[in-house]
């Protein structure tokens, strides 16, 4: 079953088939099949959910009035291109920042499409994931993963504008602390940068020779692929109506490109402020009959 889209705009540079999908990728035949199964027996009342949260975790959801469906995937098994490197000069290597980021938001709008077949409000504890094999050098697999859960009182405002399920990677208890404030999870939001650190000249690397120094055009790289991961994942959280992100992690990886050049990347949950969603402690009264 497909639907609707990730929100974005193709990054600086990408080609279409850079930007996201148009549309919902298909989930594959085995995994429809097995979303359906679930589907059928949660409407017949007799079905056994499948979860990857914790015991607490758990608990904690189920407290909130939040009930789990099932243990949602998504996959895309991708071939990362080659796009030319200058030798001596930092750059952003644009061709493969919107391959990073389509891959993953087909992991992603696949994941949703298995939650939203399941009748998911959302989807809690997302994790992100790049898989290698040995028969694919030049491939890379994207999965995303997480819990679909639905709430027991039911509420359109939970879901995103397209009607599909919300997405996080907060964990049971952090979505518990999360919503009893006030807040409430949109979207599961991410910036990919691949950047290319220029070599150093033979004559840099002799002057440096035997001396602590700093490596300036090194750390500039750095910097500048860090903000500019940082920046898109900001702009994301904007188009998902988000007023903040919480959980914010980068990482950098070097992946099949080489030595110098590494993709920065950003992620956390977009939230919203609304008061009215927070769920107010439980007050003890003391009968005077």
């Amino acid at each position: 079953m497909a639907f609707g889209r990730r929100d974005g705009a193709p990054l600086p540079g990408a080609t279409q088939a850079g930007g996201p999908p148009a549309a919902g990728p298909q989930i594959p035949a085995a995994a429809s099949n097995r979303v359906q199964r679930l589907a059928a027996r949660e409407q017949s009342d007799r079905s056994a959910f499948t979860s990857d949260l914790s015991v607490n975790e758990f608990v904690l959801v189920h407290k909130l009035g939040f009930e789990p469906l099932g243990y949602v995937m998504g996959t895309s098994i991708y071939h990362i291109g080659y796009q030319f490197q200058n030798w001596g000069q930092s750059m952003e290597l644009e061709v493969l920042s919107a391959a990073m980021y389509h891959a993953r938001s087909l992991a992603l709008d696949r994941m949703r499409s298995e939650a939203h077949a399941l009748g998911a409000d959302g989807i809690v504890g997302v994790d992100l994931q790049i898989q290698r094999y040995a028969w694919a050098t030049d491939e890379l697999e994207f999965i995303a993963q997480g819990t679909a859960i639905r709430a027991r009182e039911p509420n359109p405002a939970y879901k995103l504008r397209d009607g599909g399920p919300f997405t996080s990677d907060l964990s049971g208890q952090d979505f518990y602390t999360l919503v009893r404030a006030g807040h409430f999870p949109r979207a599961f939001v991410f910036g990919a940068c691949v950047y290319h650190v220029a070599h150093q000249s033979i004559r840099q690397s002799m002057r440096m020779a035997g001396r602590n120094m700093e490596m300036p055009q090194f750390t500039e790289a750095a910097y500048t692929a860090r903000e500019l991961a940082m920046t898109r994942m900001e702009d994301e959280a904007n188009r998902f109506g988000a007023d903040g992100i919480v959980g914010v992690n980068t990482q950098v990886s070097g992946h099949v490109w080489g030595a110098h050049a590494s993709e920065f990347l950003a992620v956390g949950t977009g939230v919203t402020s609304s008061p009215e969603s927070g769920i107010p402690d439980p007050t003890m009264t003391l009968s005077l009959e």
